[in-house]
């Protein structure tokens, strides 16, 4: 038995080294070619595992998530009510705020006129609020209304800032006729007419006065040619008269 185990050993041996050098060499050449053309193959697989994770992790964990909502630019908001309005999960994966969806949430606010939102990673959602800025005050009962430039009532307030103009107006509004009216007049003003003006009246678009401080008034008219106006109205604050009319700038009156 232990001879005939010897003769099998050997009989492998001699199987082995039957095998040419020449074909074992190409045997090795065969399998590093094997192994060359699979060796892009095994790239790409690992190049997709590992990009699958990343996404995973970004995308679909917590790893990533909002832990932080910082809010800049406000005045009269504070930056609880803007990320109260935002309403951005805690945790959620930070590249999944849809930013659009977050901005008209906080655009929702009246003293809100833009945001942009932006992404601090790994963790922190960017609000950055740009507020309205008031250019008149709509006398409201015994309060006032803030409107700005494009005549949006945004805010309520107890008393008349101080340096702004009081716009009396019944319904103001950015569609309102009215309201358009009292913004032209105001944005085509002087600086002296500015200074001296207290309150512009526009029961009608073609009644528009202006309220100027020591009782005196300057008739308006409707609101075409606003600069021309203020230019004459301007030249005429020097003449005496508490009444001023400039409604037809080319013949005015005072009296």
């Amino acid at each position: 038995m232990a001879g005939g185990g010897t003769r099998n050993w050997r009989l492998v041996r001699a199987d082995t080294d039957a095998v040419p050098p020449s074909a074992r060499r190409f045997m090795a050449r065969a399998r590093q070619r094997r192994m060359q053309a699979a060796r892009p193959w095994l790239i790409t697989a690992a190049v997709l595992v590992v990009a699958g994770g990343l996404v995973w992790l970004v995308y679909g964990t917590s790893v990533l998530g909002v832990r932080q909502v910082e809010v800049v630019g406000t005045e009269v908001l504070s930056a609880d009510q803007v990320r109260q309005a935002a309403a951005v999960p805690d945790l959620l994966p930070l590249a999944r705020v849809d930013k659009d969806e977050v901005g008209a949430r906080v655009r929702g606010l009246a003293p809100v006129d833009r945001v942009v939102i932006s992404r601090s990673w790994p963790s922190t959602l960017v609000i950055e609020v740009v507020e309205r800025t008031p250019v008149a005050a709509v006398p409201a009962r015994d309060q006032f209304l803030l409107i700005d430039d494009e005549g949006m009532p945004y805010r309520v307030v107890a008393e008349q800032p101080r340096g702004l103009p009081l716009a009396r107006l019944a319904t103001p509004a950015p569609g309102d006729s009215n309201t358009g009216s009292a913004l032209t007049v105001l944005s085509s003003l002087s600086d002296e007419l500015r200074e001296q003006l207290v309150a512009v009246s526009v029961p009608s678009p073609v009644e528009i006065r202006l309220e100027l401080r020591k009782g005196r008034v300057v008739i308006w008219g409707d609101d075409t040619k606003s600069d021309e106006k203020s230019k004459v109205a301007t030249a005429l604050l020097a003449q005496k008269g508490d009444e001023i009319n400039v409604s037809a700038p080319s013949v005015v009156t005072i009296r």
